[in-house]
Parts: C-alpha cells; structure tokens; sequence
C-alpha cells in the first residue's frame, strides 16, 4: 500500500455532471482544483456506465437550456458522436471522453480516478482534508484543502464530517408542502437500471435465464405507466426503492434490478403485441451494471429549500441557479408499487392532476441551499443539496445539478478571493458570484450583466441590417438542421386558450403595432366567433393567463376552411412602455374553440413561441417551442444591435438578440464603438443556438444552424482594420477569445461569413475586456 498527501485551494469531491462543472469553473477561476471520483469515469449518472440522458428545464421551458460549463460539453459531444440520443440507455464512450477532453485541458485541475472518499478530518469546526482510497493504484491519498465541495450524491463527506442530513419524506405539517406525504418516512425515490438493444438485421432471439424475473401482464406495463415505448432501449421506470435502503443495500438493488430488467426485455421480445414485431431483429447490446440512484441523503444547509420556494415569484438575492423541472417524486417502490411516477401512470396528460399540481419554473436557486451550515468550508451540489424531498424531486435532474455545480465551484473560488468564509459569500460576495456565472455563460432570470469591467457596456453599436419581425406562416422554411420535434396529432385544435409571444419595438422610435392576422382552420359548417386578447407578458415566462396589461379586446370571426383572420389591434407606441432598447413581448391569446386550428408556422422564429392554458389562470409551452401562424403590421425591430449589450444573453423579458436580415447575403456585421479608444485583450461572443429544446432533441455530428460557422474579429488600429480573430469551421455558441495581442481601438468590428445553415447572423452577447 502506497501512502500520499496532496495540497490544494479546494477539492471537489464526486465527478458527476455536478462535481465536474464545480472542479472545472474553480479551476478556470485560477485555483488549484482536485476533483475525486470514485468511478473510471466522468459524469455520474450521465456516463457510459449508467446512461442516464440529461435533462432539466428546457424539457418544460422554451429557451431555458442550461448554459455555463454543461453547454459547452453538450455543444462539444453533438459535433463528435455519432450515437443518436434516445432516453436512457444511449450515451456512448465519446460522452465520456467529452467530458475527460475538458478536463485534461483545463489548468489547475488534478483529476483522481477510481478513488473514493473514505474519511474526513475536522478541526476547528472546518474540514481540513479528506482521505481517498484508489483501488487499482492500491493507494491512499490524503487531500488537504481550504474549502471542500461534496459532489458524492450520497453525502459522503458531510456525513463523515458530522454534518446533519435528511433522509426520506418530510409529514405535510412540517412545512405545509402539498406533495408532502401526511406521515413522515425513510422512504427515498428508487434506483434505476438501463439497458440498449442493437438491430443486427436478422431476427434474434432472447430466452430469459431462470434466476430473471418473468412479466406477463400486460396491465402492469399498459395501465400504471410503464409503456414501452422506445425499443431501442431506458426506460427510467424500470426502478427499485424501498423494501431496499439505496445506499446500503445498492448490491443487492443491483441484482434485483439486473433480474427485473431482463424480464422487462423478455415482455417486449416475446410477449408484448405491441413491440414484438418491432424487436424481432433487436439483440440485447448492453445492460448496465450501475444503477441511477434519484436520492438518498440531503445535507442541511444555510437554506432548506422547499416546495414552497419552487413556485416563488420574488427572486432570491443570492440566487445562483435556476430549476424548472416538474415535482418528480416517483411512487415509492417503483416496479413493485402499483403504478409508476404519477404523470406517467396519468398518461402524461398535461391537464390532468398529477401534471397540473408539478408544474413549477423556472425559478431561482438559493446559494445558502449549497452552503452546509454544520462545518465553515463545505458546499454542496447534485441530488445532495440542501432540500426537502418534494423540493428534490425537481432539482434533483442532471442539467439542474450540473448549473448548481457551477456556481458552487465559482462561489469556493470567490471566496478564496475575497479571504471570507463561504457562509459569508451570500451576504458579502454574492455579486461577484453572479457576475462571473454570467460571465462564464450562465443565465440567471433576476440577474443582468453590470460588470463594470466589460468595456462593450459602454459602447455604441451598429450592425449591417437587422431582421424585421413580420410573424411567420406554415409554407416558412426553417434550417433546423434536424433539431427534432415530437408533433402530437390533433394538437393544434384550439382545445385551450392559445398564447403567442409577439416581440415588439419601444422607444421613441417604436411605430406600435397597427394589425395582426391568424391562420385559422374552421372545422365546422358555420361561421365560429373566437375571442381575442393582446397583451404584455413581463418576460417569455410569463405563463399568468391574466397579466393584468390588456392593450386590447376582440371577437375574430372565422367562417368554415382556412382564413387569415385580420384584427386591427391599434396599439400605439405610448401603450408598450419602455422597458429598454431591446423591446418587450406581447402575447396574443385566443380563447379555447375545439373545433378550430391555429394552423402552426413552419419556422420557430427566435424568441417567439406559445403556451397552452393548462389549468385555469396558468399556462404552459406548447410543444417543444413553437410558433403559432401570424403576421403583424408594422414590421417590428425585434432584433436590434443594441441587444448584444442588453445584459441578458438569452430571450426573456425580450428577444435579446441581433440577427441579420435573411434577404442580406453575408459578411453580416455587428460593431461596437467608443468616444475614446480603450484597451482590449479578449472578446467573449455568444451566438445564437443550443438554448430551444432539450438536449435530446439535437441529432448526431450536429452543429446549431445558428451558430456562426465563420467569422472574423476585427478592430481598427490607427486608421485601418485588423483581423484580431479568425475562426472557420465553428460549432459552438460561447466562444471566448484572448487576442494574440491587445489592441487599442474605438471600433471592434464582429463580421459573420457563414453560419451552419441558418440565412441570419445571429449573436446574443458580445463582451470585451
């Protein structure tokens, strides 16, 4: 046995997406990072070794995918995998290596494979260092550190710390939480086991080994939730919790679960009806051996955050994340409860009660719910944050963990920084966590840019065109480059109030919005009144039927087949406000008429999607973000130049986005420009793209048709144009560019050459220093 001791400003341990974004964003702070994983691999759940997809607000959020470190590894994964993603059971090697490509270049990171925390030493209140064990090296490591970061998902290094954690449900009396069981309970949300199946071209067959679990009723599958509907492969229900303890006895739920899943693919292959024609030529091509476990211990921190807090309208003011995820807490049990997760076992319909009841988002996260408040120097981040049950079943998912990740190694780092204690940084430091998230790609919806050391803050800008808004029609084109959708027929009947964001112009120059029109399609034999309504919506989430801003009311007569319907809504400028130069968002409503459609577009124009009332007074997204068929009059400037400076790098209280003039050929340019030269040695660009639909939906080798695929950065030095940047063959949104050498300049001059497809430049920040 060999013995070793290592020092370092802070140590994560766990090298789940959590634990890996934590290491990475500290390490890119200039701090000396170990990051500890007790696997061969990086990314937890979302490895090789369990294939669990990721997944977190986008799935129920226009707009909301999740930015900062764990974008950057998805852009990366989609331009060099070829696997299509399917849910659970996909990920290949090439995840893996995307991750440990990250990792292997990033200064100041120290990676420790195959090693597991075993002991924590405590003095004073604060961990001094923690004890690793590498299996396959037969070593054990000492790791001292200054501030520590429990990624483990189990609590390992707050437990042995001595720090309080919570394990199982909380009684509704505690804190008066709706999904909150009326008894308090051990009981934790399942394990989970995945497999994937191969089609090799030739009928196969399965026998099922005798020590397998055998299914036969179609019942348990086709009435409580457990549709088998992707053969390829998952499925997520395929979950054991309780009689079993997920951390004590994960060997014997790994053997139950190996038993159950074969028995699964049994039903498909040889009983199901349904799927047996479909598998005849699938093998089984791999069956994991690593379960995904949802939940086990939760570390009390400065902040227990609770259901309470995933329906908050008012921000928190040391908010470091956002979630929006619904409450998923799965029937405890799983394969040997009655039914499964209750949406599933509801059908998924998005009206039923199950679905209403857990629908939060997005909403802003806490970093004292990331601060232990048993020991000075622990954060935490992943499935162990500070949190009650309910509130885990929404936070718990991979993408939402990953951003929390993020801004716990930012927030270890600041505190390094300022010479505080991390139970200090939310009271005297949360700025500079904000910022540098936000600096660092993340978004934070009750948080702008105020860096006061981007100098594009104070610059004029100017592009060669901007695109005019003018709404969009079925026969548009629209080069997603294969992003998928999942269209369910008859959806697009009015069965519910429709709303439609519409970006608009304010300012003084604003021409207001004179008249829309809709594409209705009337089913019946008689003419049909629908009502209307135009009003403003606070931001793209905006999803309260009533916004207390109506600019004006209709009824919009539609005789039967299909029409564009007029409706001059006279609304001028004065009645939008001024929120700001990038504009603002009107949302057109039209009230439930089941036998009418509102025929979709053919395009998503940017920022510009629709949600569906789900339950009375609140809405939801339609679809996987979509744009219902309008026009308005005038043309709106929805996509000014200004927006690249706006502070908000994504849509949200507008579009926040500069996007060329399609009918422009490129080179399409946007510029900045000062009253006095300054000083610039990196400029910082984020493109348009990755930020619509979930992660699962973007198909393989895939490039954003957004993102700029060639452009050039240029400055003018002493009169004349230099190229400082230049970049062929991009895929990626963010792309941060430290100039070979710093320029003095009073213009910077981004030029778009070509995108990967799409007829826009499109850019939603630019940032200089």
């Amino acid at each position: 046995m060999k013995h070793a001791t290592e020092s370092y400003d802070i140590v994560v341990c766990g090298g789940g997406l959590a634990g890996f974004a934590a290491a990475v964003a500290a390490a890119r702070m200039g701090h000396r990072v170990c990051l500890v994983q007790d696997r061969p691999v990086l990314g937890g759940n979302s490895s090789s070794e369990v294939r669990v997809v990721p997944r977190g607000s986008t799935t129920y959020h226009a707009y909301a995918r999740e930015g900062g470190v764990l974008a950057e590894l998805m852009a990366g994964e989609r331009l060099r995998n070829h696997e299509p993603i399917f849910e659970n059971g996909w990920a290949n090697s090439v995840w893996d290596l995307a991750l440990y490509d990250i990792a292997q270049r990033t200064d100041n990171l120290t990676l420790l494979l195959n090693t597991a925390v075993r002991d924590v030493a405590v003095v004073d209140g604060a961990i001094t260092s923690v004890t690793g064990w590498t299996v396959s090296a037969e070593k054990e490591t000492e790791l001292r550190g200054r501030v520590f970061l429990d990624c483990t998902g189990d609590g390992v290094v707050a437990a042995l710390a001595g720090c309080e954690f919570r394990v199982g449900e909380e009684a509704r009396a505690e804190f008066d939480e709706p999904h909150a069981p009326l008894e308090a309970s051990e009981h934790t949300m399942g394990n989970s086991l995945h497999f994937k199946t191969k089609d090799v071209g030739h009928p196969v067959e399965f026998e099922l080994p005798d020590w397998a679990v055998e299914y036969t009723d179609p019942a348990f599958f086709y009435e409580q939730g457990r549709r088998p509907h992707d053969v390829r492969g998952g499925f997520w229900w395929i979950e054991l919790g309780a009689p079993w303890h997920t951390i004590h006895d994960a060997e014997e739920l790994r053997h139950e679960l190996t038993r159950h899943t074969l028995g699964v693919w049994d039903w498909m292959k040889n009983k199901d009806p349904h799927t047996r024609e479909a598998t005849r030529t699938l093998a089984l091509d791999w069956l994991g051996q690593v379960p995904g476990k949802r939940e086990s211990r939760r570390i009390v921190g400065l902040h227990l955050l609770t259901e309470h807090d995933l329906f908050r309208t008012a921000p928190f003011p040391d908010e470091i994340a956002y979630g929006g995820w619904n409450i998923d807490l799965h029937t405890v049990g799983g394969l040997l409860a009655g039914s499964s997760e209750p949406t599933a076992a509801e059908g998924y319909d998005p009206h039923a009660t199950a679905a209403v009841a857990g629908y939060v988002g997005p909403f802003g996260i806490p970093l004292r719910s990331l601060i232990a408040k048993d020991v000075t120097n622990l954060l935490m981040a992943g499935r162990n944050v500070s949190a009650t049950h309910v509130a885990l079943g929404s936070v718990r998912v991979q993408s939402t963990t990953a951003i929390m990740g993020q801004a716990a190694g930012t927030a270890a780092a600041v505190a390094l920084d300022r010479g505080i204690g991390v139970q200090d940084v939310p009271s005297s430091a949360i700025a500079d966590v904000q910022q540098q998230l936000l600096k660092d790609g993340c978004f934070l919806p009750h948080v702008v840019n105020t860096d006061e050391d981007d100098l594009a803050r104070a610059a004029t800008v100017t592009a060669s065109s901007d695109a005019p808004y003018l709404g969009a029609s079925p026969g548009d084109r629209w080069v997603d480059g294969g992003l998928e959708e999942k269209v369910r027929p008859g959806a697009d009947f009015l069965t519910a109030l429709r709303g439609q964001w519409i970006p608009v112009e304010t300012g003084p120059e604003a021409p207001g919005l004179a008249s829309v029109r809709v594409l209705l399609r009337n089913h019946t034999g008689a003419e049909v009144a629908i009502p209307a309504r135009l009003q403003r919506a606070a931001h793209i989430w905006d999803y309260r039927v009533e916004t207390g801003a109506v600019l004006a009311k209709a009824t919009l007569r539609v005789p039967p087949g299909e029409h564009w319907v007029d409706w001059d809504v006279a609304v001028d400028r004065g009645a939008l406000g001024d929120p700001g130069p990038g504009g603002r968002y009107l949302r057109l409503d039209l009230a439930a008429t089941p036998d009418v459609e509102w025929v979709r577009a053919g395009r998503v124009l940017p920022g510009a999607v629709s949600a569906f009332e789900m339950t009375p007074g609140r809405m939801r997204r339609f679809g996987d973000g979509v744009t219902m068929s309008h026009r308005v009059q005038p043309a709106q400037r929805a996509y000014p130049a200004a927006s690249v400076v706006s502070g908000v790098a994504r849509p949200h209280a507008a579009t926040n986005l500069w996007r060329s003039d399609p009918g422009h050929p490129f080179d399409q340019w946007v510029e900045l420009a000062w009253d006095v030269p300054r000083h610039v040695g990196s400029v910082h660009v984020t493109f348009a793209g990755h930020l619509l639909r979930e992660y699962d939906r973007t198909p393989p080798l895939w490039a954003d048709p957004q993102t700029s695929r060639d452009y050039t950065v240029r400055a003018l030095v002493d009169g004349a144009w230099r190229d400082v940047v230049t970049v062929r063959g991009n895929g990626r949104q963010r792309r941060v560019h430290e100039l070979a050498e710093p320029v003095t300049t009073s213009r910077l001059r981004l030029v778009v050459h070509a995108t990967n497809g799409d007829p826009s430049a499109a850019v939603y920040e630019i940032r200089c220093y």
